[in-house]
């Protein structure tokens, strides 16, 4: 979608919808993705965990597969709490990026 369409979209939002829209890119500029790194070369440019090779989808996929907080925070020793609730909170915002990794990584 280019600029010009999305501006076009918005525009014929209700205020209501705006509204919900602005409160959704304040909160994503208010986090920041902090704990959250994409660096080109690592790991495919994948998001990654703060200066790991721990992607994110990779966290959501064993969450989906029926892995707690807990399990996964004793596998990964060098994670926090903080850095899980980062990871669900960056694919919940990039929906189909992590969607697009877990396919791409489910089919290697």
């Amino acid at each position: 979608m280019t600029l010009t369409e999305l501006k076009a979209q918005l525009l014929s939002l209700t205020p209501a919808e705006k509204a919900e829209i602005i409160q959704l890119l304040s909160q994503n500029l208010a986090i920041a993705w902090q704990g959250i790194n994409k660096t080109p070369g690592v790991m495919g440019g994948d998001a990654c965990i703060r200066e790991t090779r721990i992607p994110v989808w990779l966290l959501v996929s064993y969450r989906r597969s029926g892995m707690n907080e807990a399990k996964i925070l004793d596998n990964y020793p060098t994670l926090s709490a903080a850095d899980l609730a980062n990871a669900w909170t960056y694919a919940e915002a990039y929906h189909d990026e992590i969607e697009a990794a877990i396919q791409k990584h489910e089919e290697a």
